[in-house]
């Protein structure tokens, strides 16, 4: 999950330079921009995703051991699970938004 977590972070930085060549004039410094707020939602957004991952992995491996209640440990795995189907419908919602951008005429 970390090479995720850098890609996104890799992605949010391409973001904010290429904004930030388009819209350098129009920009005040006073005010955060929106492209700010909507790389710290994404940021989070996958933070949590990994959170709930890495929780899941933790109680599947005690209820393996016998050290976590079954009916918690199916909890965590199915949540883990709509989380990353969660994720993937985002992803590719945005890659459908990318090449709808990409086939408007300049």
């Amino acid at each position: 999950m970390i090479d995720a977590t850098q890609n996104i972070n890799q992605a949010i930085s391409a973001y904010k330079s290429a904004a930030g060549s388009v819209g350098a004039s129009t920009k005040s410094s006073d005010t955060p921009s929106e492209g700010d707020d909507f790389a710290s939602l994404v940021k989070g957004a996958i933070h949590e995703a990994v959170r709930i991952g890495e929780r899941s992995e933790q109680l599947s491996i005690a209820g393996v051991n016998d050290k976590a209640d079954l009916t918690q440990v199916i909890t965590a795995v199915a949540e883990a699970e709509v989380t990353l189907e969660t994720v993937v419908r985002v992803r590719d919602k945005v890659l459908d938004a990318y090449r709808e951008i990409m086939r408007m005429p300049m």
